[in-house]
């Protein structure tokens, strides 16, 4: 497996909050959880890597 690249982000706190409450609702970690709406976005706009 490919080593993980690391991304500083900053959120709008209530961005945090959302997705903190998201991930804690489908029990992943804030980063798994925006690694997962990002691959949402992107299998949405035709873009999955997995398509490729």
């Amino acid at each position: 497996m490919a080593e993980r690249k690391k991304v500083l982000l900053r959120l709008d706190p209530a961005v945090h909050a959302a997705i903190a409450k998201w991930a804690a609702d489908d029990l992943r970690s804030i980063n798994a959880q925006l690694e997962f709406a990002l691959r949402l976005a992107l299998e949405q706009a035709g873009r999955s890597p997995r398509s490729e």
